[in-house]
């Protein structure tokens, strides 16, 4: 395996600076995608009120300007691994300063697209969040699954919520209608060989009412960037706020140290349905604070993560890709080279 740098810088970034600076105008553009189509047994989709048809797939992302190559990728594997994927809506959350010019990125290089942005207020997640190990968790908009069920539209009763840096290799469908059972609110895979007691503090587990949180319930930890979510029941259960409650004890001792994941699991490991491990090949960006590269584990494989720091555009714009990057590279939609004016 190859050794990767940890600054979050790359020639691509570096290069855009100089130019900058030098008073060179400069455009960055994605490809337009495909049109992909539904094969002939898919429910014929609504071309009115689509939003609240049941035949739809629901998507949430968030969308920012950091994160955008990696959001282009994801949606183009997923459209292009579905067999039905103009029965795919998407609902991208993105900060307002940034919404109209990410809107009109994902319109040009999706324009047959169903989605729709929403702005995010970054206000009510802003005095809530804590410092953690890595600045990136920081940021207001990557607590923006916390708050689905509110800013989606009520009709929308069941989403997937995925990250950015990822690739589906498969049909989202699958995934999609598992069985959440009579009473789950959420669905995800579960690592119950991970250390769980890592992802919270002495703090924490010193304290008997803290601990005594999970006491019946065999809690594991599950990665909060692939998750299917009845909103329904995360409305009527009041989800939002009991997250928010842990988000608040969190400022005052300090229980965790890693982001927006610790109070997922706070509220729901060892309570949700257990989905496949092949839907969340998860960690291929390393650690939180190296990024080194990382094997597949064991098993089929239908969706890719590089969750962690290294991220793949980062890596194989350096020159110095992990062997997994390669797997992400084909549905990058980054067009190079720059047009350049002086």
């Amino acid at each position: 395996m190859l050794p990767q740098r940890t600054s979050p810088d790359n020639t691509i970034f570096r290069w855009l600076l100089l130019l900058s600076l030098s008073g060179i105008s400069f455009s960055i553009q994605f490809r337009e995608a495909p049109q992909f189509y539904n094969s002939p047994e898919c429910p014929s989709p609504a071309t009115a009120n689509w939003l609240c048809n049941p035949n739809i797939t629901h998507i949430a992302m968030t969308l920012d300007k950091v994160y955008l190559r990696g959001t282009m990728a994801a949606i183009l594997s997923i459209v292009l691994h579905s067999s039905c994927p103009e029965n795919i809506a998407f609902h991208f959350i993105a900060s307002s300063s940034d919404s109209a010019s990410l809107r009109q990125s994902i319109s040009s290089s999706f324009p047959y697209l169903r989605f729709s942005v929403y702005d995010f207020d970054d206000s009510l997640v802003e005095s809530k969040i804590s410092t953690s190990i890595r600045a990136a968790l920081d940021r207001p908009l990557n607590y923006a699954r916390t708050y689905l069920a509110q800013i989606l539209p009520e009709c929308v009763t069941r989403v997937v919520y995925l990250d950015s840096d990822l690739v589906v290799v498969d049909d989202i469908t699958l995934l999609s209608s598992i069985n959440l059972g009579e009473e789950s609110v959420l669905g995800a895979p579960e690592y119950c060989n991970a250390n769980f007691t890592a992802y919270f503090t002495m703090n924490f587990w010193a304290n008997p009412t803290l601990s005594l949180t999970f006491a019946g319930r065999k809690a594991c930890y599950f990665n909060t960037g692939v998750m299917v979510i009845d909103l329904e029941r995360w409305r009527r259960g009041g989800y939002t706020e009991r997250i928010e409650e842990w988000m608040e004890l969190q400022k005052r001792m300090r229980i965790y140290e890693l982001g927006s994941l610790p109070p997922f699991l706070l509220v729901f490991a060892g309570k949700i349905v257990r989905v496949e491990h092949r839907w969340n090949q998860h960690g291929l960006g390393g650690d939180n604070l190296r990024g080194l590269c990382r094997d597949l584990h064991p098993g089929k494989v239908s969706l890719l993560h590089w969750s962690g720091k290294g991220k793949p555009w980062a890596r194989l714009d350096a020159g110095r890709p992990c062997p997994l990057d390669a797997l992400w590279a084909p549905y990058d939609l980054y067009q190079t080279p720059f047009s350049l004016e002086a």
